[in-house]
């Protein structure tokens, strides 16, 4: 172990891409359907089509962040560079990790509900093995585990399509009913898409991690942009179809009660069928949870770097090349939360935590801004207009979460 060994640029573009999608899309989708079914009904997909407008202004502050700083523990970096605070920035930057971690233990949870539709052991019992071999993987090293992050990436994508592919084949009059999505102007349902667009948010989270492995990126000021903004034109296209047909083909009851709601499309498939999609289901939440916990302690690593947190945490591996102290803690803490709270608290837990930060990020590239540019530095750029968007909305979406 030694603090002098450095992480490696070795991740392309479509990686990139690959990584954020398999966060963001395995995070999500595949376990939280039914959540926010529960409380915007038919009109889910509104809420996730909200949470996305949300999303993309304060996508494209990152974009520009990025490429200014180019670093582990991004946000942190950039609070620390606009309000010019260590104390903020640490705090940031421990709200960072904390999303990773409580979003972690919850797509852990849905996980071991999809094993368990498949194998008659305990669900306690399969969430430690799962969260324990997601350790290994991402201790075995960066090139390694995002390329086993983005196979599995390709798999889950292609088990969306599959979700709208058997809707459209097997219910082909309810799922084409798109008119039913749209709400009508009534404040009780409005407050239910509001409400359920703060779980839908939950769904988006991934595209900020790209930031935290921008040390690890080849040419971040051309790649950085590119694979925050394709995460996110991708995973809105996919979300807003494959919610669509499920609550238009599955029963709002049955959704509601489900930690694996997705698989209730194969419900008169038979095993074949359902199986598979079963299998795919695990690979995809196995998948988030791995790319959340390659985040969450490249965060841990780059607080320790910044002198910030206690140095073990920035040891880096000669072998693997990645931080094991770092990568071991954050699997601890998974565990802990992945067994003592529930799935909805995780998410909505999650999500004010990400609002919060985007709010704060938003802010520090206004203030960074206003200093004006730094020389012989190219990086991206938005209009100042898009960070005050991306701070207004983000708040707005938080404080919804708390009044509804």
């Amino acid at each position: 172990m030694t603090t002098e060994t450095k992480l490696k640029r070795r991740l392309n573009l479509p990686l990139l891409i690959l990584y954020g999608l398999g966060v963001t899309i395995g995070a999500g989708i595949y376990v939280l359907v039914g959540a926010a079914a529960g409380k915007a009904g038919l009109y889910a997909p509104i809420s996730f089509v909200l949470a996305a407008v949300v999303v993309s202004f304060t996508g494209f502050s990152y974009a520009e962040l990025s490429t200014r700083y180019p670093v582990s523990a991004g946000e942190a970096a950039y609070v620390k560079k606009g309000f010019n605070s260590s104390t903020l920035s640490l705090a940031v930057g421990i709200m960072v990790i904390a999303s990773g971690v409580v979003s972690s233990a919850a797509v852990a949870i849905g996980a071991a509900a999809y094993i368990h539709e498949l194998l008659a052991i305990s669900q306690n019992i399969i969430l430690f093995v799962v969260i324990v071999i997601v350790g290994l993987v991402a201790a075995w090293g960066i090139l390694e585990s995002v390329s086993f992050a983005a196979l599995f990436t390709i798999v889950e994508i292609l088990g969306l399509l599959l979700v709208i592919g058997y809707a459209f084949y097997s219910f082909p009059e309810e799922a084409i009913q798109f008119q039913k999505t749209l709400p009508p102007f009534d404040a009780a349902v409005w407050t239910g898409i509001f409400s359920a667009g703060l779980l839908a948010f939950f769904a988006f989270i991934g595209f900020e991690d790209i930031v935290n492995v921008a040390e690890e990126v080849k040419n971040p000021g051309a790649n950085m942009p590119k694979g925050i903004i394709w995460t996110l034109i991708v995973a809105t296209l996919i979300y807003f179809v494959v919610v669509s047909v499920v609550v238009l083909t599955v029963p709002l009851e049955d959704l509601i009660a489900s930690d694996a709601p997705l698989s209730l499309v194969f419900r008169d498939a038979g095993f074949a069928t359902e199986g598979l999609f079963i299998l795919i289901a695990i690979i995809a939440t196995v998948n988030g949870i791995l790319i959340q916990v390659i985040m969450a302690s490249r965060v841990l690593y780059g607080l320790a770097a910044q002198g910030n947190l206690p140095e073990q945490f920035s040891n880096v591996n000669e072998i693997t090349q990645t931080p094991l102290v770092a990568t071991a803690t954050i699997i601890g803490l998974i565990m802990f939360l992945a067994y003592f709270m529930p799935i909805s608290s995780l998410a909505e837990t999650t999500s004010s935590i990400v609002l919060s930060v985007f709010a704060i990020v938003n802010i520090a590239l206004i203030l960074i801004k206003k200093k004006g540019d730094e020389p012989g530095t190219p990086y991206y750029k938005v209009g100042v207009w898009v960070p005050y968007i991306g701070f207004i909305s983000s708040t707005a979406l938080l404080i919804s979460g708390f009044l509804t």
